[in-house]
């Protein structure tokens, strides 16, 4: 039996990899800063929280990730915590980036330590890339981060090749652009429109608060983008890889798209406040998976439009739910 390690099961991409991993076989242990005190309800949503064998592990402890290691014994580890929203780093940038960058140096070091051959994987991000402009960023483009996010994962990324070339590891870099679910925290902006637009939709006055419409983003469904994180670890060579869908939307047309979803005129309810504007913004931000489609033969299931519509889906789903019980 494969075992896998997830550091930061219990968010959106942690519990769909669990889920995915879980179905092809493998024993995996997941992760979270404590174990007892973790909320586990992306697990249960997916029906897999009694599953999933939860450690603690403190991921800027170097001996806390040395003897979680050392007890699981993985062959492969996917690190997907640290602190994971962009907006919040202008407000947290020591924390950002210990969690993120300090955090892979601890598995890093303790693969090489150990001598042992697991099989790393990192989530890396688009916000590395700054604004792609009028193009589409693949691995060779260069980085100019506009966020303390950014930043930190511009680093972790740069810890990671240079493990792989110094010391040998198989450690890979998933240059993820953004990815969406029912499972993502209401603090993000997709799952905040879709909430809004759900209860607005179900009677409620209220108006929707958005920074900058114009900005693009290209979107995903996150259940495709974790199949992605294991054909990374499954190649014969470790390599870094952009995973996107190759085409951009501006955050109006998501809000537009999920309104219309539900019947509505999005300008009806939605105000534009400059106080919700970030510091620095990307204003356009595309990538190309052509390498993940040429090596990985990986390429997204979902549209655009199948991702709202999922989401809007769900989200009404909860809420009827919620309306029964």
């Amino acid at each position: 039996m494969n075992s896998a390690l997830i550091c930061g099961v219990t968010g959106q991409d942690g519990a769909y990899l669990a889920k995915f991993l879980l179905n092809k076989g493998y024993r995996v242990c997941g992760t979270s800063r404590d174990a007892q005190a973790a909320s586990l309800r992306n697990l249960r949503t997916l029906g897999i929280d009694g599953e999933v064998d939860l450690r603690s592990l403190v991921q800027t402890d170097f001996r806390s990730a040395l003897t979680t290691i050392s007890s699981v014994a993985p062959e492969e580890i996917y690190f997907l915590s640290g602190q994971s929203s962009v907006g919040l780093s202008f407000d947290l940038p020591v924390e950002t980036l210990e969690s993120i960058t300090l955090g892979i140096l601890n598995l890093l070091e303790v693969v090489r330590f150990l001598g042992k051959p697991a099989k790393i994987y990192h989530a890396s991000s688009s916000e590395s890339f700054g604004d792609t402009g009028s193009g589409r960023a693949n691995e060779e483009t260069p980085f100019r981060p506009r966020s303390p996010y950014g930043t930190a994962k511009a680093c972790a990324h740069s810890l990671v090749n240079n493990y792989r070339e110094a010391y040998g590891l198989f450690s890979c870099n998933g240059i993820l652009f953004n990815h969406e679910s029912p499972l993502r925290p209401a603090r993000f902006v997709t799952r905040k429109i879709v909430s809004a637009a759900c209860r607005i939709k179900r009677g409620s006055a209220e108006r929707l608060k958005l920074g900058r419409l114009d900005i693009s983003r290209d979107w995903g469904w996150a259940p495709d983008y974790v199949e992605a994180m294991w054909r990374m670890l499954q190649a014969p060579t470790p390599e870094d890889y952009v995973i996107a869908t190759g085409h951009s939307h501006t955050l109006e047309e998501f809000v537009e798209a999920v309104f219309r979803e539900l019947g509505l005129n999005w300008s009806d309810h939605v105000d534009v406040d400059p106080q919700l504007f970030r510091p620095l913004d990307i204003v356009h931000s595309n990538g190309d998976p052509g390498k993940a489609a040429a090596r990985l033969g990986w390429r997204p299931e979902m549209s655009f439009s199948q991702l709202i519509s999922k989401m809007v889906a769900a989200e009404l789903d909860a809420s009827n739910t919620t309306d029964k019980t």
